[in-house]
Parts: structure tokens; C-alpha cells; sequence
């Protein structure tokens, strides 16, 4: 594009819009594209254009709109949708509830190429239907097209953005202790699970409470993936104390210990496991007594069907502290960022 005299662009296409302000009245005057004509050209002066951007052929250049447009089309996501462009820029909104996942790497390389900017949710963050999950645009009002194909070339073997459904799990759920068991102490376990899980398409089986016994533990774990359980959760005797035995029922039940303890509190004790495809979880007893614990963190996770990996685990150390306010807005706080 070119900046000339508004008397000298009579017959050339302008190239970006010319906006109007008057009694409240904020819209555009001249729209991208418009050809301009003599007789426009005191309404130009009253709006205190005396110059104008136009469009020169062959200038490699791509205007604001449509490189919106085209880095929308170089990150498609199942489950979500782009707006139209809108003042240069175009946004990401979610269809659907979900965890939005981000490549990180692409993400900081696409935004180092120069004018393209892309601002979008942490990687690993729940999302309701119709939140906003990204928003795209160029700094300028025209760039180079070159920036747009070396982002386009980056996206084409690897996915970008994405937003991971939540599937249909069966849960089982198995508190321990003996002062639970012989009812010296009320349960208080399983109300706060059966809340947390409401949240997500999950059938519980069954919630067993078990005496401080291995083979009492394990028989009901056994017994809930007998019915199809692929989703266990455990509580109590989650310290690393010699007699709290469920970390131990979990390993004899065979499973693959990805991690007894985690960089994040509370919650600092959680237990992540697998038996082949049946998720487990061992959950300390903050998630009791607090609102927001590591246990919320993982679920969206644990839902998506995609596996926790010891990598994703000790991510949580940046921002594995909650903050403990008084009024809890988790997910949209710092903790739980991994």
C-alpha cells in the first residue's frame, strides 16, 4: 500500500476503512475496497483525511482482514469456531466444553516471525461453551504475505490449537480408614467427590469404604473394574507413613505409578496412576476441607482420555500454589497452570 494526497486517489481502492464519529454515531464513512470518487472527496477533508492508504498491485503485501482470515485457516479446531474478522483482528470461541489445549513452541515461533500476533488460554485450561479461546491479527494495517506462509508452513505438519471433548467415564470410588470404617468418624469424602464429578459425563459405580486391610482394598478395587470401572479414585492414608496402606493396594492391584507427590498445593500428595487404560487417582485430604485442590487440576485431563505424563506433573510446579482466597474462581487464577 501507499499514503497519497486524498485529491490524487480518485479512481484507486482504498485499503482499510475510514472511520466516522458524530451525535454518538461511531461507524465507518468509506469502507475497505471502495473506489474512490471525486465527489468523495470533501467528505474525506471533513473527516481531517487529507491523506489515504491505497493498494498498490504487486506489492506482496496482504492487508489486516485477510491475514486474520488466513491464520484462522491455518489452525482449524474440532469443536470451535472463528468469528469474523472484526477491527483486523478474528477470535477463537469454544462450541463446546472442553480442555483447550496449546503447542506451546509453535505458538512463541508463530510470534516471532515479526508482525503476526496470537494471543490465546493457557495450555491444559477447562472451558465452558462459548468462551473465548483465542484471538488473532496482524500489528499493522498490511504485512508482507511472506510472514503469513512462513505461519502457514509452521502449521502445516503441526496442530496449533485444540479443544479436547470431555468422554463418558465410570468411576469407582474407594475411602479408607478404620476410624471411617467402624463409623468412629463420619465420611466426608464421598458428598465432595460426588459434586466434583457432577461436572463431567461420569457414571459413579459405587462408593466402598475400606479398613486399614491390603487385600480389602484391593478386592474393591478389583471388584469395580470387574464391572467396568475406568476411572478409580482413592482416599485416606495418602502420607508416606508405614501404615497407610493405599498407595501400597495400589501398586498391588499392578498399576504404573507415574507420580506419589506432586509441585503443587494443596494437593501436594496426589497419587497418579495407571492400570493399562483405567485411570487412578490417589487423593489426599485437603481436597476434603478446601474447595480447589490438585484433584480438580487433573480432572479436565483425566476426562479428555488423554494421559498424565510425569512431564505434565512436574509442570505444575509454576503456578502450583493456590493462592487460598476467599472467594475461589478457579480455573481463572494462577494455579493449576501446566
Amino acid at each position: 500500500m501507499k499514503k497519497i494526497k486524498v485529491e490524487d486517489a480518485v479512481g484507486m481502492t482504498l485499503c482499510h476503512d475510514i472511520t466516522e464519529m458524530r451525535d454518538g454515531f461511531k461507524g465507518a464513512a468509506f469502507r475497505r475496497g471502495h473506489v474512490i470518487r471525486e465527489e468523495d472527496i470533501p467528505r474525506f477533508l471533513d473527516l481531517g483525511k487529507k491523506m489515504v492508504f491505497i493498494w498498490e498491485e504487486n506489492a506482496g503485501e496482504i492487508h489486516e482482514e485477510d491475514a486474520a482470515l488466513r491464520m484462522a485457516a491455518m489452525a482449524p479446531v474440532e469443536g470451535a469456531h472463528y468469528t469474523a474478522p472484526s477491527e483486523g483482528k478474528v477470535l477463537l470461541m469454544a462450541d463446546r466444553r472442553g480442555m483447550f489445549r496449546v503447542n506451546t513452541e509453535l505458538l512463541r515461533e508463530i510470534n516471532s516471525i515479526g508482525d503476526l500476533t496470537i494471543s490465546c488460554l493457557p495450555d491444559h485450561y477447562p472451558v465452558e461453551e462459548g468462551a473465548r479461546l483465542a484471538s488473532m491479527r496482524i500489528v499493522p494495517l498490511v504485512t508482507k504475505e511472506e510472514q503469513i506462509r512462513k505461519a502457514e508452513e509452521l502449521c502445516r505438519e503441526n496442530r496449533l490449537l485444540d479443544l479436547r471433548p470431555y468422554k463418558e467415564r465410570k468411576a469407582g470410588v474407594i475411602i479408607t480408614g478404620s476410624e471411617i470404617y467402624t463409623g468412629r468418624i463420619k465420611d466426608k469424602f464421598e458428598p465432595v467427590v460426588r459434586e466434583k464429578l457432577k461436572k463431567y459425563p461420569c457414571e459413579i459405580l459405587g462408593v466402598t469404604i475400606c479398613d486399614d486391610k491390603l487385600e480389602m482394598i484391593t478386592d474393591a478395587a478389583e471388584k469395580y473394574l470387574e464391572d467396568g470401572a475406568d476411572f478409580l479414585i482413592f482416599t485416606g492414608g495418602m502420607s508416606v507413613d508405614p501404615d497407610d496402606l493405599t498407595p501400597t493396594a495400589i501398586r498391588a492391584l499392578g498399576a504404573e505409578i507415574i507420580t506419589h507427590g506432586v509441585p503443587s498445593q494443596p494437593g501436594n500428595m496426589t497419587l497418579v496412576a495407571y492400570l493399562n487404560d483405567t485411570a487412578v487417582l490417589g487423593i489426599p485430604g485437603a481436597a476434603i476441607s478446601l474447595p480447589t485442590t490438585t484433584f480438580d487440576v487433573l480432572l479436565p485431563q483425566i476426562f479428555t482420555g488423554d494421559r498424565l505424563t510425569k512431564k505434565d506433573l512436574i509442570r505444575l510446579g509454576e503456578g502450583g500454589l493456590c493462592q487460598l482466597c476467599k472467594v475461589c474462581r478457579f480455573p481463572n487464577c494462577t494455579f493449576g497452570r501446566y
